[in-house]
């Protein structure tokens, strides 16, 4: 399948710092959202380490017979103990974590998700947007057993409040799943800095109408500013496109990677557009 995509990645308005990661592998094949906490030092490093743990354990073991579940999980796992390895090395960052997105397009394969804490995944399909993930919180918990309905859960005190991320050694739940995509489909991953200020009927006129991967990338993010931006915001789209003729192969740019820059929170878009087997 042909995948266009782009990340971009905004400090917001109220944040010192901008401690959202993410990375967009050059060839399409992963895709990597991670929203770091435990103050600005510490969420930056717990999103970095996670990011780059992920990176290295995919592109050092794409090529192996391993099924996309495990791959996953592994490289997950993977992402925690290089935090909880970082919180021994410096306790002043004891209580760094960070939550973590992940999509992965293996070869001759459906794509899979992974993830951990409350980033998201979207995915749009003809004119209707459907959260493939579950929040890891206490108010979705809440909203699961049925103690709070969904209209309550988005303005409650505790929506915040994670049931799980990586940075713990007593990590209990890493979801994993395969995932239904068609052409003409597309998915966004983002950090909660979205979600918390855009609604889904929002998100997914925004995708609708855009023209581009990088316009729709612009106007969910200046959408979150409008409505606050009181947190870091991060997106990622990848536009599933139907396969071209076999005479119409197209090469991929020799772009940089989608990680948002250290010193500049705020990324330019840059879109590319990638052919898979």
């Amino acid at each position: 399948m042909k995948l266009r995509f782009v990340g971009l990645s905004d400090q917001g308005l109220v944040r010192s710092a901008n401690q959202d990661s993410y990375y967009i592998d050059d060839p399409g094949r992963f895709f990597i959202v991670a929203d770091g906490m435990g103050g600005h030092a510490g969420g930056e490093e717990a999103s970095r380490l996670a990011t780059q743990a992920i990176r290295s354990f995919l592109e050092q073991n794409w090529s192996k017979e391993i099924e996309p579940e495990t791959l996953l999980k592994e490289a997950l796992m993977q992402a925690n103990q290089s935090i909880v390895q970082g919180q021994r090395i410096s306790p002043e960052r004891a209580d760094m974590g960070t939550t973590a997105v992940v999509v992965i397009f293996p070869e001759d394969q459906q794509p899979w998700c992974a993830h951990v804490g409350d980033s998201r995944l979207y995915r749009l399909r003809a004119d209707k947007i459907n959260q493939v993930t579950e929040d890891h919180t206490w108010v979705a918990q809440a909203v699961r057993a049925g103690i709070l309905m969904p209209d309550q859960a988005r303005l409650h005190p505790w929506r915040h409040v994670l049931a799980q991320c990586l940075g713990r050694e007593d990590l209990a739940q890493i979801d994993v799943q395969p995932l239904d995509i068609r052409s003409g489909d597309a998915l966004l991953l983002c950090s909660d800095g979205l979600t918390e200020e855009v609604g889904d009927a929002t998100i997914e006129s925004h995708l609708m109408v855009a023209e581009s991967c990088a316009k729709a990338a612009e106007m969910l993010v200046e959408e979150a500013k409008a409505n606050g931006g009181k947190d870091n915001i991060t997106v990622v789209i990848v536009q599933v496109e139907e396969a071209p003729l076999e005479n119409e192969i197209q090469t991929v740019p020799d772009l940089a990677h989608g990680e948002a820059p250290e010193s500049t929170p705020e990324a330019t878009p840059e879109e590319v557009q990638s052919t898979l087997d």
